[in-house]
């Protein structure tokens, strides 16, 4: 067994010595192009360099792709094993190429101008059996490994939210930015776990900074946590005609913290969210049909089945009302000088401005039916007795005589 680990190491040892030793002849070249052409050359090389890696090469990855999928076709098994990788085949390719050249580039910098000595600065890493070496690789294996999984959770919410045409952006939106917070802190935690942190001094300090951060900002807490309860919920969305306790209007946006809403004069009026949950919301948008009621009276002496039917007609021919469900005309009441009818009628996509849209059509077509029939519409009346003069100076029973 020690045989077996002392050849694992001599083979390490001899591995680190050629990389050494290949570091060292790409620094000796830079050197002699530096002092035979001149650092201004040498500059102007790196940036063709830099120029290609960053224009050329995205540019011959696109045709290239281009070209396999005209050969191949639409649903070839480039394009199947592309949506279920962890970033596509492109921007892996084309990321992993743009930081190598960008960091040899940089690296050339270094040594064509005189400023660092890259193999003196590598030897001890690379001579001998450092142990940062170790936790460094796992870091920088972590944190792509991170950013992978980031595009890959991005790329799983845009399914999901096709897949869905009631997920809203800010459901998106939200989901991602959790998802993604969630990521990292494991990550982190996890490059803490490598380097032999010691968390749970932080983790004491940072829940006791949670508890004063939760009792000085309660209320605003209070407002996140129902806007991550409207989000999802989703009483409303943007769009949505609502009454929330006596506020009403449309909604203009809804964040974490507060729901905006745009009443019916032009103002914008902005709601803490957990005074939103805590208040009846009437949505008058989600099942786009609205019915509307409106009071009209008729003369007693008129027949209330033809004046209810005349007006149920003049309805069915207003633009804006609906004939499905179709308009009603039911007596309502006996006012003090007339028979009150209430008329319903419904109307589609409903907003403020086709309400009273609605609303206006309906009476001048029920007004003008009426009048056309000779149906009256009574406005309030009196009717007043006067007494008989001859009881009005009759002497009270019981009165007597001044005689």
């Amino acid at each position: 067994m020690t045989g077996t680990v002392q050849q694992t190491e001599t083979a390490a040892t001899d591995a680190n010595r050629g990389l050494l030793d290949l570091i060292r002849t790409f620094q000796e070249t830079l050197e002699g192009l530096a002092a035979s052409q001149g650092r201004v050359v040498a500059t102007a090389l790196l940036l063709a360099v830099l120029v290609v890696t960053v224009v050329v090469i995205p540019a011959v990855l696109s045709w290239l792709r281009t070209a396999a999928t005209d050969r191949m076709g639409e649903g070839n098994w480039l394009q199947a094993v592309a949506t279920h990788t962890p970033t596509t085949f492109r921007g892996l390719l084309l990321r992993t190429a743009q930081v190598t050249v960008l960091s040899v580039i940089v690296v050339s910098f270094l040594v064509v101008w005189g400023v660092a000595d890259v193999a003196a600065t590598l030897r001890p890493f690379l001579s001998t059996r450092d142990p940062t070496l170790v936790p460094t690789i796992q870091t920088i294996v972590l944190i792509m490994l991170a950013f992978v999984a980031s595009d890959q959770l991005q790329r799983w919410i845009d399914r999901f939210s096709t897949a869905l045409s009631d997920f809203t952006d800010h459901q998106e939106e939200i989901l991602l930015r959790v998802g993604q917070v969630t990521i990292f802190v494991t990550i982190g935690t996890t490059i803490f776990a490598v380097w032999q942190v010691d968390v749970g001094g932080l983790l004491v300090g940072a829940g006791f900074l949670g508890i004063v951060v939760g009792l000085a900002a309660r209320q605003t807490l209070g407002s996140l946590i129902a806007g991550f309860v409207l989000m999802f919920s989703r009483p409303f969305t943007i769009g949505d005609w609502v009454v929330v306790g006596d506020q009403e209007g449309i909604v203009t946006d809804i964040t974490i913290f507060n729901t905006r809403l745009e009443n019916f004069d032009g103002e914008f009026v902005v709601l803490p969210n957990d005074r939103v949950s805590d208040s009846a919301i009437t949505n008058r948008s989600r099942k786009g049909l609205l019915r509307l009621t409106l009071d009209i009276g008729v003369d007693y002496d008129t027949d209330v089945d033809a004046a209810g039917d005349l007006a149920r007609e003049a309805m069915v021919g207003v633009d804006d009302v609906v004939d499905s469900p179709p308009p009603q005309v039911v007596p309502k009441s006996f006012g003090d000088s007339a028979v009150v009818l209430e008329l319903r009628f419904w109307i589609d996509h409903p907003t403020p401005p086709r309400k009273w849209r609605a609303v206006s059509a309906v009476v001048r077509a029920v007004k003008t039916a009426f009048d056309e029939e000779g149906i009256d519409i009574p406005f309030p009346q009196r009717t007043l007795t006067m007494r008989d003069e001859s009881s009005a100076t009759e002497r009270p029973r019981g009165a007597q005589s001044e005689d």
